[in-house]
């Protein structure tokens, strides 16, 4: 009976960005992102269909170029990173819909709530570097509503646009080496 054999991905942070994206006052976006985090990919064949993905990132690490923001974000107002240090992704379907492009499905948490969400994957490509290692790269998109996972609070301006917008954009440019 032939076993297939696994093949392990982990990312390279110096090679990768997360990042997110939220409107502010309805008219600009800002743009955050964490410094720390982890993932790996698990894969079965030579392609990346039917992968295994998890993926954490330190709330502790978020930046968004402003201290101040920084601190509300870390507070119970929104992440709270002393009572919830981390967020986390396991993907439970990593579908293959055309060439080097994905749908993955999987499981975010964010404070203590999981919700089931759908990022849309593509494979950049797979190539040798001059060190002799293997990497992947891929572009990792998606959408959530920030107030599903607890991230609640907003003030209302005296023209009574919303401070922050519900919906996230999640981008992520993350560089994988094979293990």
């Amino acid at each position: 009976m032939a076993t297939e054999t696994k093949t392990l991905w982990k990312i390279d942070p110096t090679h990768s960005e997360v990042q997110f994206k939220v409107k502010h006052l309805v008219i600009s976006t800002v743009t955050g992102s964490f410094g720390s985090f982890d993932g790996q990919i698990e894969t079965d064949g030579e392609d990346f269909e039917n992968a295994n993905a998890t993926f954490t990132a330190d709330i502790d690490s978020i930046s968004t170029n402003n201290e101040d923001r920084d601190q509300h974000l870390k507070s119970d107002d929104f992440f709270n990173a002393k009572e919830y240090p981390q967020l986390t992704f396991e993907s439970k379907n990593f579908e293959k819909t055309g060439d080097g492009k994905y749908k993955v499905t999987g499981d975010l948490t964010i404070r203590d709530i999981t919700k089931e969400i759908e990022l849309d994957v593509v494979h950049g490509g797979t190539v040798g570097d001059p060190y002799g290692q293997t990497k992947a790269g891929f572009e990792v998109n998606g959408t959530i509503n920030r107030k599903e996972f607890g991230l609640t609070w907003n003030a209302v301006t005296e023209a009574g646009n919303v401070v922050v917008g519900d919906k996230i954009k999640l981008q992520l440019n993350v560089q994988f080496v094979q293990s």
